[in-house]
């Protein structure tokens, strides 16, 4: 039986940990940032993600960081205050919606982002290589996904055709320069 509105959204508001957390391609010993959603109020829990407007009004708390919807606007100006975030957490709410990937690349290709960059919400095994081609670094995974699967997901591929922002040149690319 589905949740009535209410217990939905105490569910929402409690703070969060993953499980299951990958961090730089292995599973995390632990995971000490929570995920709260809350808009209204930070979380006692800590350190924590929290909705951008909360942490843009908290900037000064070191032990929160943002966490982006899927719909964020990745302006210049919000990317020079994600500058000072120690780590910026992007939410999948749906392993459908696509727009975290495009998030992250921004972070790091167009404005240079070194921090962590946390994919959490709907994250699924099968989205781990690409989310890390895209310049993710920790992946929070959904509870019901196996670490030992994510793990095994990460390493599969020893050969990527295209570039990404680990690599920078395509497989032709490197193939025509060692030909010279």
């Amino acid at each position: 039986m589905p949740p009535n509105d209410k217990q939905a959204e105490a569910v929402e508001m409690t703070p969060v940990h993953a499980d299951h957390l990958i961090a730089n391609g292995e599973l995390a010993a632990e995971n000490a940032w929570c995920v709260s959603y809350d808009t209204e109020a930070l979380p006692e829990q800590r350190p924590a993600f929290v909705p951008l407007a909360l942490w843009k009004a908290h900037q000064e708390d070191t032990e929160l960081a943002p966490l982006l919807a899927s719909d964020c606007e990745l302006t210049v100006t919000l990317a020079d205050e994600l500058r000072s975030a120690p780590a910026i957490a992007i939410h999948f709410p749906a392993f459908t919606d696509g727009r975290g990937y495009t998030l992250a690349r921004l972070l790091r290709e167009r404005f240079g982002y070194q921090g962590e960059v946390r994919a959490v919400g709907d994250v699924l095994v099968d989205q781990l290589e690409y989310m890390r081609r895209c310049g993710f670094t920790a992946m929070a995974l959904r509870d019901d996904q196996h670490p030992e699967d994510a793990l095994r997901a990460l390493s599969f591929f020893s050969v990527r055709y295209q570039p990404d922002v680990e690599e920078r040149q395509a497989l032709f690319e490197k193939r025509l320069n060692a030909h010279h």
